[in-house]
């Protein structure tokens, strides 16, 4: 059952979901936290406009999957709507494997790395087409359905090299 309560932010509504008398919270789609959050404010480079310098079309390189469409999700562990996402990472990686390479960054974990995607929010997707070039951000929760809808408005076809079977 889907309860309705008011989040944090004025006017906006997010899913409570009930189950054995616990309620699970389900971040409303678009839901973000401010990255700051989760990097030392104090260390150099993790903020101001030296830190976002020469980002904006130089993407790391892929951990695998050279020639596949890949989805980078950033995020934290700590970071309650990027825990809601890991199981949809995990589903997208099953279920598209060898088609899409499904990336998850932990921010914290990776902060160099992190940096130099130039990110504001947790969680970020950025979607980057078989030929390395970023095609589009997102920032905030992103259900499964929202991701898979994004690749096809971006015109990327995932399911065109699904394996027989």
């Amino acid at each position: 059952m889907i309860y309705l309560k008011e989040s944090a932010s004025p006017g906006a509504v997010q899913s409570v979901s009930r189950e054995a008398s616990a309620a699970v919270a389900i971040p409303e789609q678009g839901a973000a936290v401010p990255v700051e959050q989760f990097l030392a404010s104090d260390a150099p480079g993790s903020s101001g406009p030296e830190a976002q310098a020469g980002r904006a079309g130089e993407l790391p390189a892929a951990a695998g999957g050279v020639g596949l469409p890949r989805l980078v999700d950033l995020g934290s562990r700590g970071c309650i709507p990027c825990k809601t996402m890991a199981p949809i990472l995990e589903d997208l990686t099953k279920e598209y494997q060898g088609r899409m390479v499904v990336e998850f960054i932990d921010v914290q974990l990776r902060r160099e790395e992190a940096l130099g995607y130039g990110i504001r929010m947790i969680p970020t997707q950025i979607f980057i087409d078989a030929a390395g070039r970023e095609l589009a951000r997102h920032e905030g929760f992103m259900s499964k359905e929202a991701i898979l809808n994004k690749w096809k408005e971006l015109g990327v076809d995932l399911d065109a090299a699904r394996p027989k079977g």
